[in-house]
């Protein structure tokens, strides 16, 4: 039984690991944070916010000083799906910011039927669904 987290996550709750949508790749157990099982790029904030001003003369550019922020994009190891993205202190850990109770997400998920993955890809048009106003 699969249940689907984020746009690019989910769970499977029958081996109780995270798993990527776009190549089912395992991450990492469910009971861990997600973001231990992702590659993390470490970016110097100016290289995504370049500086607007000069910084050879003015002390403050518009940029953020990478002494104070830091960029974690997470990426999936297998496809390269960038799957979290997060400004944090330097130094500072990951933030757990999807924390399951596994225990409780089986018990809700064992009667309802599976979320199936839908393709993705352009969605086809839907025929013979014409709304009609009503007047009263």
């Amino acid at each position: 039984m699969n249940v689907l987290i984020t746009e690019y996550l989910r769970i499977n709750l029958d081996t109780e690991n995270y798993e990527c949508r776009r190549c089912n790749k395992v991450l990492v157990s469910a009971r861990e944070n997600y973001k231990r099982g992702l590659l993390v790029y470490d970016r110097d904030p100016r290289e995504i916010h370049k500086p607007l001003l000069d910084t050879s003369k003015y002390e403050r550019t518009y940029s953020p000083n990478p002494q104070w922020c830091r960029i974690l994009e997470y990426y999936c190891p297998q496809c390269g799906t960038m799957m979290e993205v997060e400004y944090v202190p330097p130094g500072h850990p990951p933030l757990h910011d999807i924390e399951l109770d596994i225990d409780a997400l089986k018990a809700q998920w064992k009667d309802r039927p599976e979320v199936k993955e839908v393709p993705t890809g352009p969605v086809p048009p839907r025929r013979g669904h014409h709304h009609h106003g009503h007047s009263h």
